[in-house]
């Protein structure tokens, strides 16, 4: 179940769930963006751009009331990938004029998405998604070409590129020796398997013998991620957290932030671990 939190610091509003935080701050600021459907190409020649560097400039003008808006690339950006003679006559087209479409009755947001902190449900040890609610869709377009030479010559050669067969036969003049002998099972695939069957193996065991593991285990220690306690219990994931359930609490943020830890009625520690 997820839960609702708001940070009177930062005035920003989160969503706690089980894949991660949710920020709506986009929302409350009342953030407005527009959804715009571009061409493939054009976004390919954009991922060309070096760092932060600019794309194109956008024109937007008022004629008879109306808004009329249109995207010109940069001219650094045109030269389009290909081989051949015609790879340095073809360019990609400059002006893009805008279709403006309403959102109707539809609600659109717009999300980003950045690794943050530490899952205990992610066995590999991957970060969770954090969720960045950048703003609500207040306006959609589509960017299309403007019919010019530059742009027929740009489908012509895409037209090319796509009839061409995928596989090709080539005469070899000599033996390949390079490449790989081929072998009855990968490293990697075996020890999959192996994992996979030690994994197998693990049976629940007596619930009282895995509570006083555990609790043998925190008198040592105070905190504990959920992958040191199976290594220690030999037990199922599932099974293991459910009885942490019962006598644990799971630390969601702090200085543990993603371990385990006993519950105060059960808390006996050893030594100086109390102070944690």
């Amino acid at each position: 179940m997820d839960c609702f939190d708001y940070d009177s610091t930062k005035q920003t509003y989160i969503i706690m769930s089980e894949k991660g935080e949710v920020d709506l701050t986009g929302a409350k600021q009342n953030t407005g963006v527009w959804l715009v459907k571009v061409p493939k190409y054009l976004s390919q020649q954009w991922a060309k751009a070096s760092g932060r560097g600019e794309v194109g400039k956008l024109r937007i003008v008022k004629n008879q009331g109306k808004a009329e808006v249109s995207f010109t690339l940069n001219e650094e950006l045109t030269a389009i990938d290909c081989v051949g003679e015609k790879a340095s006559s073809v360019r990609a087209p400059r002006d893009h004029p805008f279709t403006m479409q309403t959102v109707g009755g539809q609600t659109l947001a717009v999300f980003t998405e950045n690794p943050s902190g530490q899952s205990e449900d992610r066995s590999d040890g991957s970060a969770p998604d954090k969720l960045v609610l950048e703003g609500v869709v207040v306006q959609r377009a589509e960017c299309r070409p403007a019919v010019s030479e530059n742009y027929m010559q740009l489908k012509r050669l895409q037209i090319e590129e796509s009839s061409k067969p995928v596989r090709l036969s080539q005469q070899l003049e000599k033996p390949v020796t390079t490449n790989y002998k081929p072998v009855s099972n990968h490293t990697y695939n075996v020890e999959y398997e192996k994992k996979k069957k030690e994994e197998g193996k693990r049976a629940r065991g007596d619930k009282q013998q895995v509570l006083d593991m555990l609790f043998s285990a925190f008198e040592k220690h105070q905190y504990y991620n959920i992958k040191d306690l199976v290594d220690i219990t030999k037990q199922p994931v599932t099974f293991l957290k459910e009885i942490l359930h019962d006598i644990g609490i799971y630390n969601v943020k702090g200085t543990h932030k993603n371990t385990w830890e006993l519950r105060p009625e059960y808390r006996h520690y050893q030594g100086e671990e109390k102070s944690d």
